[in-house]
């Protein structure tokens, strides 16, 4: 998962007096020292630790300490924090009954600036030490104190990273973003983050958003598409990349992404065509499978009416009665045979009903299945026209038309006799026409990169394909 810890180099630079406390000199540590221990003393003396005083000066002490002296007490804010929250309470006006002077003045110290620079001092010292999680605790509080401010949502955001706390780090980074934050990296790491845990909408509006802030981005725009093809929302992908190349025509990484997708797409529709088909021819055989049993069957009834007459006749005649015992079986097996054939008739006949104009779909899915081949075929050639030899484009276009010829094959294999003596002949050729489409693409791609062993052993095996038709005076027809 992509981290911003890189942000913090020039961070640091850029915060002024945030955890760069290196040259403090002695006679300073020692008085910041001197008051810490007075502080320490006073809250545990029975008369002063009820005064509100006595918590204001050690609000303001350790508030001093975290910004000037951290070393002297890391927990130097939380300290000053709590004991601001002290004064509040000890403090009430003895008329109102409401906050008094030094309440009034703790809780203003509570939203002030000096406060919010003890925790980002703090949080950075707790982060350079290694300690991430209570570094994202202290950067988070700096970020209560001033809602506002983008450094310490961005650090928040970072130091909660680190600290394995992702919805903790989700919710600084949308602060940062909404408070006018303007690194795109952020942007991109928290849709990384939304990503990982299954939240693609809000990937993707965060994308959305980035986008709106930097319309030419690259990387949001291809996290984008990345995420909506990863997500199966490939008409959104679609979209998109055709979006991004209209301003970069000559982007071949898009043309190819966007020919990959409609290659994605193409398999999953060719499938689903396979699949349907094979239904459509499964249906009339079941039913006829189902008649020609029942033909069985009655047969099967009918010699057993034959047999049980004669062995009325033939009461000891030990053939007839094997007879009739094989009949039964026969009868009862046919039986068997029937229910099933009559639940799987059922079966289709209910399929069929639910997907209505079964032939209708098949035309719709043909014709999507072409359109989808069409524009394979269209991008790998663009990104070609943008860069001849590019390996992938020439391996894949040439897959393309390897894959379409086993598909018009699969028709042969599916033809009686007489279909095959009609157009039989036809359809060989149009399948050498495609494999012989394929092979100048093969070999372009071999004459970039010839150590790819896909493309070798595809390639083999086409010219051996080719031998065949040509040893078979197979006529190839090659069309688009």
């Amino acid at each position: 998962m992509k981290r911003l810890s890189f942000f913090l180099l020039a961070g640091f630079l850029s915060v002024g007096a945030y955890a760069q406390q290196q040259g403090l000199d002695a006679l300073t540590e020692k008085t910041f020292q001197s008051e810490k221990e007075k502080s320490d003393k006073a809250i545990t003396d029975e008369k002063s630790s009820v005064k509100p005083k006595t918590w204001l000066d050690r609000a303001k002490t350790y508030e001093n300490i975290a910004t000037q002296a951290i070393k002297l007490d890391s927990n130097a804010a939380n300290v000053a924090y709590e004991a601001y929250q002290k004064v509040i309470e000890l403090d009430k006006d003895k008329k109102s009954g409401g906050p008094g002077k030094m309440a009034k003045e703790a809780e203003e110290a509570l939203k002030g600036q000096p406060l919010f620079q003890a925790f980002m001092n703090s949080g950075i010292y707790k982060y350079q030490a290694k300690n991430f999680k209570d570094a994202a605790t202290l950067m988070t509080r700096a970020g209560e104190i001033n809602p506002k401010d983008t450094t310490a949502a961005l650090y928040a955001g970072i130091f909660s990273q680190n600290a394995e706390k992702p919805a903790d780090a989700k919710a600084n980074f949308e602060r940062y973003i909404a408070n006018g934050g303007k690194d795109v990296s952020v942007y991109t790491t928290l849709v990384s983050l939304y990503y990982q845990d299954k939240e693609v909408e809000k990937a993707v509006a965060t994308i959305d958003k980035g986008l709106s802030v930097f319309p030419n981005n690259k990387d949001l725009t291809t996290q984008r598409t990345s995420i909506l093809v990863t997500s199966g929302k490939m008409d959104d992908a679609i979209t998109s990349l055709k979006d991004q190349i209209a301003k970069e025509p000559n982007n071949v990484n898009n043309l190819l992404t966007l020919a990959g997708i409609y290659d994605s797409k193409l398999r999953d529709q060719s499938d689903e065509l396979k699949k349907l088909k094979g239904d459509a021819k499964k249906g009339p055989n079941a039913t006829k499978q189902l008649a020609d049993e029942k033909t069985v069957l009655k047969e099967s009834q009918n010699e057993l009416t034959r047999l049980t007459a004669r062995q009325k006749r033939e009461p000891k005649n030990v053939d007839v009665k094997n007879q009739i015992t094989r009949v039964k079986q026969m009868i009862a097996d046919s039986q068997t045979k029937i229910t099933g054939l009559e639940k799987e008739v059922q079966q289709q006949a209910q399929q069929s009903q639910a997907a209505g104009n079964q032939e209708q779909k098949l035309a719709e899915l043909t014709k999507s299945v072409d359109e989808s081949r069409g524009m394979v075929k269209e991008y790998y050639n663009k990104a070609l026209q943008v860069d001849p030899n590019n390996f992938d484009a020439n391996f894949n276009l040439g897959a393309a038309y390897f894959n379409e010829a086993i598909q018009i094959r699969e028709q042969l294999g599916a033809m009686d006799m007489k279909e095959y003596q009609a157009k039989g002949k036809e359809i060989e050729g149009q399948v050498c026409g495609k494999f012989k489409q394929a092979l100048p693409y093969f070999q372009k791609a071999k004459s970039v990169k010839d150590t790819d062993q896909d493309l070798n052993d595809n390639l083999t095996n086409l010219q051996n394909i080719l031998k065949q038709f040509e040893d078979n005076k197979v006529v190839c027809i090659e069309s688009k």
